[in-house]
């Protein structure tokens, strides 16, 4: 579904992404997981078109899309799911969903509203209140709904978990689990990492911009080591 070969992205002279490749398959999870500065959310913006890469190549189903324009990759099945939701707060729920949807049909906008509210409920609940009334975790799953509401192959998610309550958190990870169930391909991006690593089919590890590691969810789990040393950052 995605493969990324020599990522290299930077900032005037500094490097924030170095030579980073990999690839995802199709209903796939991915967890890129690092320490602040990693390189992490450089990464996920530049795969969406809002960061531009000095060097390497990203390819989605075989076909380059690096210099393709933003708007373009979301027609060619690319969503994000930006850190700290950014939902349109004056706009009600369901104008946040259009918007999402907006470079599409109206029947698959109808049909992509009606799978929205199947994944999160109380989307259809609050549909006519401002989005800026929702709490923080039904904000996050509006986030979540928008990027749907494009019609994804490939869902770029940042820092799912930030700043929500526990019951939340676990919401929207059931979501991605059934995302991933119905062959969507999930690349996450996620700083509380015992819960990326547990929901993650596979996981790359980033040290200043570099792919320092890489591995199944379940090898990073068992390997306490990897984590102390990379990331000191596991709960509990």
């Amino acid at each position: 579904m995605l493969a990324v070969e020599g990522l290299t992205c930077a900032y005037g002279d500094i490097l924030a992404v170095e030579d980073l490749s990999f690839i995802i398959g199709k209903g796939e999870l991915f967890a890129l997981i690092g320490a602040n500065g990693a390189g992490k959310t450089t990464t996920i913006m530049t795969l969406a078109g809002l960061v531009a890469s000095r060097a390497g190549t990203v390819r989605v189903d075989g076909e380059d899309i690096t210099r393709v324009p933003a708007h373009r990759r979301t027609d060619l099945g690319l969503a994000l799911v930006p850190e700290g939701r950014r939902v349109f707060a004056d706009l009600t729920v369901d104008e946040n969903l259009t918007v999402g949807g907006a470079r599409r049909d109206a029947r698959a906008l109808s049909d992509a509203r009606a799978g929205v509210h199947a994944l999160f409920p109380v989307l259809a609940e609050r549909r006519n209140q401002p989005a800026g009334s929702l709490s923080g975790g039904e904000q996050q799953m509006l986030a979540l709904g928008r990027a749907m509401m494009a019609g994804p192959r490939l869902l770029l998610v940042d820092e799912l978990s930030l700043g929500l309550m526990p019951r939340a958190i676990d919401e929207c990870y059931a979501a991605l689990d059934r995302l991933r169930a119905d062959g969507l391909a999930i690349l996450l991006v996620e700083q509380s990492t015992d819960r990326a690593l547990h929901a993650a089919d596979r996981v790359a590890v980033l040290e200043s911009g570099r792919l320092a590691w890489t591995g199944t969810g379940a090898d990073a789990i068992g390997d306490s080591a990897l984590v102390e040393a990379y990331l000191g950052l596991r709960e509990g």
